[in-house]
C-alpha cells in the first residue's frame, strides 16, 4: 500500500523523462556515463532503491523506490538538474535540456514490477541498439550481470536469476 509523503506517493515507480524536443542529446556514451555518475552521487545524497534503469539516446527509464524520508520529486529534480547543468557546461550552452518534468507510474504488484523490469531491459533491443538486453551497458541488467553495484539495488541471488533468466 502506498502512502503520501510531502505531496508524493511513497512506493515503487516506473519513471521516464525525455530530452526536450526528443533530440538525441544522450547519444554519446560519455554523456550516458555522466548520468550514471550523477545517479551514484544522488545515492550519496538521497535514500532510494534503483531496481532497474535504462539510458537511451533521448530518454531515461528508472524503476525506483524512494526512501521513507525523501520524495520521488526531490530525487528526480536533483538528478535532472545536476545533469542539465553539467551537460550545458560541457556543451557551452544555457537553457532547458529536459522536456517535461518527468512521468511516473506507481507499480501495482509483483507481476507489474516484473513486466516493467523486463520492459526497461528491452528498450535498447527494440530500438535496434543491441541484439540482446544484456549487452546494453547503460542499463540495470548489464550492471547486475557484471556485478556493478554502485547504483542498482542488489537482489538476492534467487531473485536475480528470476529477473535475468530471460535476458542472461
Amino acid at each position: 500500500m502506498a502512502r503520501k509523503i510531502r505531496g508524493d506517493t511513497y512506493g515503487t515507480h516506473h519513471v521516464t523523462s525525455e530530452v526536450n524536443r526528443r533530440l538525441m542529446e544522450l547519444k554519446n556514451p560519455i554523456i550516458k556515463a555522466l548520468i550514471i555518475q550523477i545517479i551514484a552521487e544522488a545515492h550519496q545524497k538521497y535514500d532510494f532503491k534503483l531496481w532497474n534503469f535504462c539510458i537511451m539516446d533521448n530518454h531515461i527509464h528508472f524503476l525506483i523506490t524512494p526512501g521513507k524520508d525523501v520524495s520521488l520529486s526531490v530525487i528526480m529534480k536533483w538528478i535532472k538538474m545536476v545533469f542539465a547543468i553539467r551537460w550545458n557546461k560541457l556543451h557551452g550552452v544555457t537553457g532547458h535540456l529536459w522536456g517535461d518534468r518527468f512521468h511516473a507510474r506507481m507499480i501495482e504488484n509483483r507481476e507489474d514490477f516484473l513486466r516493467v523490469f523486463r520492459y526497461i531491459n528491452q528498450n535498447p533491443v527494440k530500438a535496434g541498439l543491441v541484439e540482446q538486453a544484456k549487452e546494453w551497458i547503460f542499463g540495470g541488467l548489464y550492471h547486475y550481470l557484471h556485478n556493478i553495484r554502485h547504483i542498482v539495488t542488489t537482489f538476492s541471488d534467487l531473485l536475480a536469476k528470476v529477473f535475468t533468466a530471460d535476458f542472461g
